[in-house]
């Protein structure tokens, strides 16, 4: 199925972001999709301050996206998680990313949703770091 996403004239906006998004998984490999049905994906502007303060992020553009929950290497006995699983995409980091690099924008998306469904496996930044160099 060919999906058609709007080319802007000025910033997408959250609602825009989350097509996009949507759009994106729903283009990510089913192998990974189907283990990742649950996770919910929110789109929000910035991190807020706990984020920003927790991650020691030197400013609010330093991070594209995050994973929050109970990845599935650590679920216990019988897989049923405690929290919620959700990622956070963030609209004008990744607005501001997209600027500096010209990168696609629905290619970007996917790469940052992906990252995060890595760490919803239980993937360190390091580990998807080696499997994009062997890629």
């Amino acid at each position: 199925m060919s999906r058609v996403i709007p080319h802007f004239s000025v910033p997408p906006s959250l609602a825009d972001m989350e097509t996009i998004a949507a759009a994106a998984f729903a283009d990510i490999p089913e192998e990974l999709r189907r283990f990742a049905a649950d996770v919910i994906i929110r789109v929000e502007d910035f991190p807020d301050e706990d984020v920003e303060r927790e991650m020691e992020l030197e400013g609010p553009f330093d991070l594209l996206g995050l994973y929050r929950g109970v990845a599935l290497d650590g679920l216990g006995y019988g897989g049923v998680p405690t929290d919620v699983d959700m990622i956070f995409l963030y609209r004008r980091p990744i607005l501001d990313y997209w600027c500096e690099t010209s990168e696609d924008l629905s290619s970007l998306i996917m790469h940052v949703l992906i990252h995060e469904i890595g760490h919803h496996f239980g993937l360190s930044d390091d580990d998807m770091q080696r499997i994009e160099d062997e890629t």
